[in-house]
């Protein structure tokens, strides 16, 4: 099987050495500082065997990863892949899952360097995605000030909708989403905000992981984009968006649109409890998904 993996994987760019040793060597220049994320996908959190099929799990599961590096304004390097497969994964499991990464890894100039493989009671996956940004100039989610303006790239609420009706434009959207890095390069190149983060397990949770870390509160204005046919609340409290959210000073002006993505303005930042929320001047708690919230 690793064998397999390794030939329809290909020979790596930019890695001194990739899958078939000990570990994968890669070499940064003095010019780049080096992106490093982590991501699960969990059978029955993330996925149902069910209803998922093995292609779109592992592009989920390296979308997760991407979508982080887009949002600090990275490029994609390569990725390493630990999977443990419940005894109902057979080989054709495998192989679709592979199939469904690599698709997504070749789109994006991913490589993947290597991982590991083995069983488990459920299946999970575990990725590591590495990217590279110019030295110092990284994207951040500490950086926002009192009165920058919020923002979100696209809809938001679609995933969410998705995974309830299980059909449409919703569900292709849960299934495959699409992380966002040609616009993380635009915003870090040409807008340089002063906070950025991707939005996995929904709006409302992840601004208030970006007020906390900013030690800013937020004021919204209602005027969320929501996913056609989605409800408010699934656009604010729904996971697996992958868009991204992100501060500018109130004064920069930006287009509509960038890299064909709709940009909305959302809100600003203010003073105040530092990752307190407040909707039209009602507070909003943060309801998005909690690993460790209990039910």
């Amino acid at each position: 099987m690793v064998q397999r993996i390794r030939r329809r994987a290909g020979r790596p760019r930019g890695l001194v050495l990739g899958i078939g040793d000990d570990c994968a060597i890669y070499r940064p220049s003095a010019e780049e500082d080096l992106l490093v994320t982590t991501d699960f996908v969990i059978e029955d959190v993330h996925f149902r065997r069910t209803t998922h099929r093995a292609e779109d799990v592992g592009w989920k599961a390296l979308a997760r990863g991407l979508s982080d590096i887009a949002a600090m304004g990275g490029t994609p390097r390569f990725c390493l892949v630990s999977l443990a497969v419940a005894p109902w994964a057979d080989e054709r499991w495998i192989d679709g899952f592979y199939r469904g990464l690599l698709k997504l890894a070749r789109r994006t100039r991913t490589e993947l360097a290597g991982g590991d493989l083995a069983h488990a009671g459920k299946t999970v996956c575990d990725i590591v995605a590495a990217g590279w940004v110019p030295k110092g100039k990284a994207l951040r989610r500490d950086g926002a000030k009192t009165g920058d303006a919020i923002y979100v790239s696209g809809v938001l609420g679609g995933s969410a909708l998705g995974l309830a009706t299980g059909r449409g434009r919703a569900w292709r959207r849960h299934l495959r989403p699409e992380p966002r890095l040609a616009l993380g390069r635009i915003l870090r190149q040409s807008f340089r905000p002063t906070a950025a983060m991707d939005i996995s397990d929904g709006l409302l949770i992840d601004l208030h992981r970006l007020c906390l870390a900013s030690k800013c509160a937020a004021e919204l204005d209602g005027d969320v984009p929501v996913f056609a046919g989605a409800a408010i609340e699934q656009a604010l409290h729904g996971g697996e968006d992958y868009e991204l959210l992100f501060t500018l000073p109130a004064q920069v002006r930006r287009p509509r649109r960038i890299s064909g993505v709709p940009i909305t303005r959302i809100g600003s930042m203010c003073r105040g409890e530092a990752g307190s929320i407040t909707i039209a001047g009602e507070r909003r708690l943060p309801l998005g998904y909690d690993h460790f919230r209990k039910p």
